[in-house]
């Protein structure tokens, strides 16, 4: 991948995707008392391989981020993502912070 694709919040499908070779991938969300709740990513495996999760969550954390929303990261992708990566554990909700452990 030398690029990397955009991804876009579809609101009205509660997910953030991405298209890459013609395939959709997705981060779907839903908004719980205005924590940002990521349920589950989904790569094809036709474009598997290419950190095309870590592209979803980057743009969904910083979504997050710039709307000052807090995250659930009930998807295993977001939490282990922000498990690994302790400069986002501000954004975590008290739900939050006992999936990642912290």
């Amino acid at each position: 991948m030398s690029t990397t694709p955009a991804v876009n919040d579809h609101v009205e499908k509660h997910r953030f995707e991405l298209v890459e070779d013609g395939q959709v991938a997705y981060a779907a969300y839903v908004m719980e008392d205005g924590v940002l709740v990521f349920t589950h990513t989904v790569v094809p495996e036709a474009i598997g391989g290419r950190g095309l999760a870590t592209v979803l969550v980057k743009a969904g954390l910083g979504a997050a981020r710039e709307r000052g929303l807090q995250v659930t990261p009930r998807c295993p992708v977001f939490r282990a993502y922000m498990q690994r990566h302790p400069e986002t554990h501000d954004l975590l909700s008290t739900e939050g912070r006992s999936l990642v452990g912290i």
